[in-house]
């Protein structure tokens, strides 16, 4: 039985994409929601309000209106340390993610991708080898439409819902069930928003939550921090990992020329040379996926040939151009520490990285080796590059600043030599300079083709 269809009224806190789905869906199942946010909302999501007759604000908030409801769903981006979510949470409001209110309105079954890095990837080749196969399907969460607007615009032809889910997301979930989950890595990120590594963490670990014996959490078998805390998995998902570096009884494993995929009962063998996406971490991501596509008893040819098709997702390791023997490589979605060292480790010609942005409490240091040996060149793209710069300032011959794309294009172009790499690789946030990680890898692939 849903519990949510109790609440009649029902506030929302926050108007982008989770907000709005949110009010769509409670809408259509004859709800009253409320959804206030303290900035401005964007000019379709108040027209799609307008529309459907839901009751807004903008620019500040109603606390009393809001903390009259019984409920309140909250935008991913608000972080719990919120005056108005302790005082709802103090009076007893239940708040939860919208991931969690779109979760009781759907008999789709639900397969839920996370991790620091690689989560778009995954799920995006995750979903495109269930499409090939025939299934009745969709990406949706982080990636895409919210879930809620999914499941709002379903009429209950989903069989699978395919969600790459962040740890804000991950917070506020109280009832949603995964039949499969999947962990594919843990390093520190969001340190601005968590109290410790460990908070976050254990904010990941939910994947795994409300899952039962018959369901499946997919993990990382490699990944020391995953080890460690995967005694702490909240639910009873039978546990299916995958590695890079063990041969396994179990799930799915590398070797230098094949991935291999066994279960109890069956053995898939698929060519290193038919997977599309290149570099260990890719290579991790298509392990996860392959896993997800065995589980479901998707066919050995349909893996396969979906693993060859597959393209990657725009922003993340993606090839913009190759001028004057020099290949410009956008990954603007590497927005922590770890991600830009998958991004440095895929690189095997000397290059000239660009990287800065807002520091998340990043440390470095396990860039270090990479740095040394790949880096020719560092440009620092931000409006405060101090910490890049003393970071690096021992190890890489050359060190310059900016806080504009087309300069620091420019000057990449004139340091990089025939068969360098330029990458955007930036290990930070996007928001001092541009409006999201999608607005900086734009830019940078404009500057790049203005060339």
């Amino acid at each position: 039985m849903n519990p949510y269809l109790n609440f009649q009224h029902i506030a929302i806190l926050g108007g982008g994409e989770s907000g709005l789905g949110a009010a769509v869906l409670a809408v259509k199942h004859r709800l009253m929601p409320f959804l206030s946010d303290s900035g401005e909302i964007k000019p379709k999501y108040k027209a799609e309000l307008e529309a459907l007759g839901i009751d807004y604000e903008e620019m500040g908030h109603d606390e009393e209106r809001i903390l009259s409801a019984k409920i309140i769903i909250k935008s991913p981006g608000i972080s719990q340390k919120n005056p108005l979510i302790v005082k709802a949470r103090q009076k007893g409001i239940k708040v939860i993610s919208e991931i969690e209110f779109a979760s009781q309105f759907t008999d789709a079954k639900l397969i839920g991708i996370t991790g620091t890095n690689g989560k778009t990837t995954t799920t995006s080749l995750t979903y495109h080898i269930l499409k090939n196969a025939g299934f009745k399907v969709k990406a949706a969460g982080n990636i895409g439409n919210s879930f809620a607007r999914e499941v709002a615009n379903d009429e209950g032809e989903m069989d699978y819902y395919v969600l790459e889910i962040s740890s804000f997301q991950l917070e506020d979930t109280e009832h949603m069930r995964l039949y499969l989950s999947v962990l594919l890595n843990l390093s520190p990120d969001h340190l601005d928003r968590y109290e410790s590594l460990e908070d976050y963490i254990r904010a990941k670990l939910n994947i795994g939550k409300n899952q039962r014996p018959s369901d499946s959490f997919i993990y990382n078998i490699d990944d020391n921090l995953i080890v460690k805390y995967l005694p702490e998995t909240p639910g009873e998902g039978t546990q299916v990992p995958f590695s890079h570096n063990s041969t396994l009884l179990n799930g799915a494993y590398m070797d230098q020329q094949h991935m291999n995929l066994l279960s109890d009962n069956e053995w898939m063998q698929f060519s290193v040379k038919d997977i599309a996406l290149k570099g260990r971490h890719n290579r991790y991501n298509s392990m996860a996926a392959a896993i997800v596509a065995k589980a479901l008893n998707v066919k050995k040819e349909v893996i396969r040939e979906s693993l060859s098709s597959y393209k990657n997702v725009e922003h993340r390791l993606e090839h913009v151009a190759r001028i004057k023997n020099v290949d410009y490589i956008n990954d603007s979605k590497a927005t922590n520490v770890n991600a830009a060292w998958y991004a440095l480790e895929s690189m095997e010609n000397p290059t000239v990285w660009i990287a800065g942005g807002v520091d998340k409490g990043n440390d470095y240091s396990e860039l270090a080796q990479l740095v040394r040996s790949k880096v020719k060149a560092l440009i620092c793209l931000g409006t405060d590059n101090e910490k890049l710069v003393e970071s690096f300032k021992k190890m890489v011959p050359i060190i310059l600043e900016t806080n504009s794309m087309t300069e620091a294009v420019e000057l990449a172009y004139k340091l990089a030599e025939r068969e360098d790499n330029v990458l955007l690789a930036p290990a930070c946030a996007s928001f001092d300079l541009f409006e999201n990680y999608v607005d900086r890898g734009n830019q940078f692939k404009r500057a790049v083709l203005g060339l």
